[in-house]
């Protein structure tokens, strides 16, 4: 069996004396690993680095069998997102992110996402509100996707200021305010806002990803949050404070 694709390197390990084993998010196939002969040495070592956009062929006798993958370099960024602490955190947040999905499982429109999400990580509020869209996102493909279209009260589409930690629906200021002790605030970004989104803004709506994150996948599964997720908000907020104008 063979077929070729592009792929997001995720991660990769050593293997043997020079070999490795790459796990790589691919356009068409999902998330697939495969052998690389001689991907330890340090020039394929340097394209098998989290981030880096790669061509992959895999070819194995059996479909189920790990496979022989040799790869070419198509974007690479890794270097790039190293440089920066939101960077480094963040790359690495999102591979342990797509390892949630089922092995060999497709999703087109998630890897467009995250290929997309990599090629714009350079400043750190773009970064942030990048990662917040891709875990909602992500949420999506794991069928536990948020309603923030219409308020979960009224059924209205005016005003959305709230979201509910139960429904996962987003709810009107009138229908919220009573309650908003109880309720995550909906920063604008995460419904098509086309301004800058702030600090606090962003927090917000990583919060909201975060919560539903945790509740409906991680603590299902057992696991806890990856400490790159922590990382990469510290990485942001140090980063945003040290650019802020003084006074607004």
């Amino acid at each position: 069996m063979e077929w070729t694709d592009e792929g997001i390197v995720l991660g990769a390990r050593r293997h043997g004396e020079s070999g490795a084993v790459v796990d790589l998010m691919t356009r068409t196939r999902g998330r697939h690993a495969g052998l690389v002969r001689g991907g330890g040495t340090s020039r394929l070592a340097a394209l098998l680095q989290p981030g880096n956009t790669l061509h992959a062929v895999w070819r194995a006798r059996l479909e189920s069998q790990l496979g022989l993958m040799s790869v070419e370099p198509l974007t690479l960024r890794s270097d790039a997102l190293m440089r920066t602490a939101h960077g480094s955190f963040g790359v690495t947040y999102l591979a342990a992110l797509m390892r949630l999905l089922p092995e060999r499982d497709p999703h087109p429109g998630l890897f467009a996402t995250l290929n997309a999400i990599l090629d714009a990580f350079e400043t750190p509020e773009g970064a942030g509100e990048l990662l917040a869209r891709f875990e909602v996102a992500l949420l999506g493909e794991l069928g536990f996707g948020l309603d923030l279209t219409r308020c979960a009260a009224t059924g209205g589409n005016n005003d959305l200021a709230y979201v509910s930690p139960k429904s996962g629906r987003a709810v009107s200021r009138s229908a919220g305010d009573p309650y908003a002790d109880k309720l995550f605030v909906l920063p604008t970004f995460l419904i098509g806002g086309i301004l800058p989104p702030s600090l606090g803004d962003l927090e917000a709506g990583l919060r909201i990803s975060g919560y539903f994150l945790e509740s409906r996948v991680m603590a299902p599964r057992g696991l806890q949050m990856p400490e790159a997720r922590a990382g990469f908000l510290s990485a942001v907020r140090r980063a945003m404070a040290a650019t802020a104008v003084p006074g607004q």
